[in-house]
């Protein structure tokens, strides 16, 4: 089991980044609230990581901290919610605010999350209201107030801020019509595009 890894980034490509360590060069894939916590490229990087063994591959899922891997181990176990779906829970609110939504039955929030239907919604209410009950952390963190997100680095779209930020909302599983939508309603002269992309997201979350 492959558990933490501590080297070089060399590419950083939402939602994946490629972190070399001695030699190999390790492909990860992170929530996004999770890259926007990394270093520059060619800087040294620490993150914990979750290895997937399938019969078809092998997935190395990377973390900013425990606290995000913990949270993500604890999404899969929930029928129906695999490692694409638990990431992009984690890509739009950070780890506390997800458990203060659970905590406070909120599933509004949670079922604005892209891939999340209300059947999902419920059942993640249900199942991890125990899972979390000795949850350590501030609950009581507004679910509305995530982290803003790391522009995705190549896009084809426009090459400016709105189309990184459509890129990266899109990266995060809306529908590139739903990013379009949500970018154009909020965009202001001077916006950058993390601006962009955390004003979005609160927008639809």
């Amino acid at each position: 089991m492959i558990g933490r890894l501590r080297g070089i980034l060399i590419e950083k490509i939402a939602p994946e980044i490629l972190i070399e360590c001695h030699g190999i060069g390790y492909e990860v894939t992170m929530p996004m609230t999770s890259i926007y916590s990394l270093p520059d490229i060619n800087q040294e990087a620490t993150i914990y990581t979750h290895f997937v063994v399938r019969e078809d591959a092998q997935l190395l899922y990377g973390f900013a901290n425990k606290v995000e891997r913990k949270l993500f181990r604890l999404l899969i176990k929930v029928n129906g919610v695999g490692p694409k779906l638990a990431l992009a829970i984690l890509s739009g609110m950070s780890a506390d605010q997800f458990v203060s939504c659970v905590v406070h039955d909120d599933l509004t929030t949670i079922v604005k999350i892209p891939g999340v239907g209300k059947k999902t919604a419920e059942r993640l209410l249900i199942e991890m209201r125990d899972r979390l009950k000795d949850w350590q952390g501030d609950i009581h963190t507004p679910a509305t107030d995530a982290a803003p997100l790391m522009p995705h680095s190549e896009t084809s779209f426009a090459n400016d801020h709105k189309g990184d930020a459509i890129n990266a909302l899109v990266s995060l599983g809306y529908t590139t019509a739903q990013a379009d939508k949500a970018v154009k309603l909020i965009y202001q002269q001077g916006m950058t595009s993390e601006d962009l992309i955390r004003d979005a997201l609160k927008s639809m979350i």
